[in-house]
């Protein structure tokens, strides 16, 4: 396992164990707009590989999110709703983290996008405002989508 990838599980842990580190972001308006300003880059101009673990666990993650997203829209989804998709997100992160095998730079890139949905788990657990961190990962997806060569990869229709 990559030390990022170790960094990553040890953010999340320290999250969780310090209350939603992330709960000022959650304050901002409910917005569709891209994943905070956060600086991707394309490896050379193309997106970067993938593999069949990271496929996989992605996969998991939109379709839960995508199951999901009607009933966040409608606010109808309670607290143990939220709850326990956070806890199937982070099931799928962890798949991830345990399994992917990235070139470096590739793993750095992945990255940026695991915190982002790391967060959204943190502030659909611990935040009053759960429908954010919904769409924090909805905007991850769709951001992992843009940078991320994962053949048949649809962004959310949110």
């Amino acid at each position: 396992m990559s030390i990022s990838k170790v960094l990553v599980s040890a953010v999340f842990a320290l999250t969780l164990a310090l209350g939603s580190v992330g709960a000022a972001a959650a304050a901002e308006p409910h917005g569709h707009g891209d994943a905070a300003a956060v600086q991707l880059k394309l490896d050379n101009g193309r997106k970067w590989q993938t593999d069949d673990a990271l496929r996989q666990g992605m996969g998991e993650i939109r379709h839960a999110m995508a199951a999901s997203l009607k009933a966040i829209h409608e606010n109808t989804f309670s607290p143990e709703h939220y709850e326990a998709l956070a806890t199937n997100v982070q099931k799928h992160i962890d798949y991830v983290v345990g399994n992917c095998k990235l070139p470096e730079e590739a793993d750095q890139q992945l990255h940026v996008v695991l915190e982002q949905i790391l967060d959204g788990i943190s502030e659909m657990k611990g935040s009053a405002q759960k429908q954010q961190g919904a769409i924090k990962i909805v905007n991850a997806l769709d951001t992992y989508g843009k940078y991320f060569d994962h053949a048949g990869w649809a962004p959310l229709a949110h």
